[in-house]
């Protein structure tokens, strides 16, 4: 009988359903799902009758009860409680990243699990990789190219004297916790600021379209509230251009490979899909970029995914103009939310559960997960 699998989740996510039918399709049977809320409530929800297990924690993400319960987990610094009871259903809005994302912490810290369930994602991992101060430094002191943090800024003003100090003109400003490039902005020197933040009477909203903000005001009101919550600032990089548009790559490794690529690209810096960005011809690219600086791109990968356990990581990478030079810009602990992509006839996660059953060659990854 093959090893059961249990998923902490959102039930309703396609995330969980797209897992599910994966599974069935490897001949395997249906996880028994877990939901963040019931866990939120009551981490005895993971008490489960089940001596042996593969676990795989998913996002907690687009849920607003869950968002309300991590709030509450995260302490009320932003918001008190009847704060957080009063809250209605808004998409999109901007609440408290920090506590929120405190909440989310207290969480995994819950979790505990059997010395039989061997997690496909462990929590130091999925920790770790949403601290992208943490992990720019780790990925930099391994010798793995990344842009070039300006340090601990908690102030505009801090973050002016760091760019006049190292000669910048431009930097990424990314919410330490964010992921889906929410509450991300490029600042550019004198007075310009892109945006995925909108500023509307209701409150500050994640919007589809780039915000371009040119009040110096507006500027330091928005700068000052992401270095508050926590940032990570960085020289933005020039990137390559590719059939006439910017482009980068979302690159997942399963069990310490590159497995699936995804070409991202847009009119502008800021390539994710759900912002504008088109996917775009893998084979071209890869026919136009020389092989020695394609294969030095994903032997960075392999070296991000082998400083975890988890058996899979999402790694966005970009090439500079020209190809010959390529950074890493952050990992991923759910990045694998890849569909209608195939490779040798197995989606994602059929190609993740192969990994698991099927092994074509060591891995310190599968080592650890297999291991009795």
């Amino acid at each position: 009988m093959k090893t059961p699998f249990v998923i902490l989740g959102n039930p309703e996510n396609r995330r969980i359903s797209l897992f599910q039918a994966a599974l069935q399709t490897q001949g395997f049977a249906p996880a028994h799902v877990v939901s963040w809320l019931e866990f939120l409530r009551d981490p005895a929800t993971l008490d489960l009758p089940i001596d042996e297990c593969f676990f795989r924690i998913d996002s907690a993400g687009e849920n607003f009860e869950v968002e309300r319960a991590l709030l509450r987990l995260g302490g009320g610094e932003c918001l008190s409680a009847s704060g957080i009871d009063a809250l209605l259903e808004d998409r999109g809005r901007i609440l408290c990243p920090r506590q929120q994302h405190r909440g989310f912490e207290a969480a995994l810290g819950r979790i505990r699990l059997p010395p039989g369930w061997r997690a496909l994602n462990p929590v130091a991992d999925v920790l770790e990789l949403f601290d992208k101060r943490r992990t720019s430094a780790r990925y930099a002191a391994a010798g793995i190219p990344v842009p070039e943090s300006l340090g601990e800024i908690n102030t505009v003003a801090q973050l002016d004297d760091a760019m006049d100090a190292q000669g910048v003109t431009t930097v990424f400003v990314k919410m330490s916790a964010g992921s889906s490039a929410s509450c991300l902005g490029i600042y550019r020197r004198p007075r310009s600021f892109q945006t995925t933040i909108e500023v509307a009477k209701t409150g500050w909203y994640n919007n589809l379209r780039i915000q371009h903000v040119r009040d110096r005001g507006r500027i330091e009101e928005l700068l000052s509230f992401l270095l508050r919550e926590g940032a990570q600032v960085e020289r933005a990089i020039p990137k390559a251009k590719f059939a006439g548009a910017f482009f980068d790559l979302r690159v997942l490794c399963v069990a310490g490979e590159p497995a699936f690529v995804v070409v991202r690209q847009n009119a502008h810096e800021i390539t994710n899909l759900h912002l504008g960005g088109h996917r775009g011809d893998l084979d071209a690219l890869r026919a136009e970029v020389p092989p020695d600086s394609w294969e030095a791109a994903m032997q960075s990968c392999r070296k991000v995914a082998s400083l975890y356990s988890a058996l899979h990581v999402g790694i966005d990478l970009m090439f500079e103009p020209g190809y010959s030079a390529h950074r890493v810009l952050e990992a991923n602990a759910f990045g694998d939310l890849l569909p209608n992509l195939t490779r040798d006839g197995l989606n994602v996660w059929e190609w993740e559960l192969r990994a698991l059953v099927a092994p074509t060659r060591d891995s310190p990854c599968l080592g650890a997960l297999l291991r009795p």
